[in-house]
């Protein structure tokens, strides 16, 4: 009877450790880097619900919808313009549900503060082509 229960009982083992090599501890301090790993992933998606969830209380469904464009195209901005909607509202600035109108000018005033100015110049001396040198 022991025999027989040894034998599922390794078999079983062998099965989890072909399942996930690191969770029974075959290599020493890898299953507290995994945990570690583990927390840092759920603390992330922890944040990242309730960054969702107090913007979804506070804009309204088209500021939602603006947002959920701008950050299609880019993601850093709207990453910056989320967190001051989640600074005005903890802070209690805002009077309710912001509008798509309140929301452009949150907008308008974080693109003025962000705008970099591009300047393209060309050096018509260094690349002077004429008929003549053909």
């Amino acid at each position: 009877m022991d025999d027989d229960l040894e034998a599922i009982r390794a078999q079983r083992m062998a099965q989890l450790r072909r399942q996930n090599p690191g969770a029974l501890g075959a290599t020493p301090g890898a299953g507290e880097a995994d945990q570690n790993q583990q927390n840092a992933q759920e603390r992330q998606k922890q944040e990242e619900e309730m960054r969702h969830s107090i913007l979804a209380q506070v804009l309204d469904q088209s500021a939602r919808a603006r947002l959920n464009t701008i950050a299609l195209a880019k993601p850093e901005k709207a990453r910056m313009v989320e967190s001051i909607v989640i600074q005005m509202a903890t802070r209690g600035q805002l009077g309710g549900k912001l509008s798509e109108e309140q929301f452009k000018q949150i907008l308008s005033r974080v693109s003025e503060q962000t705008h970099q100015e591009t300047t393209v110049k060309f050096d018509r001396r260094r690349n002077n082509i004429d008929d003549e040198d053909f």
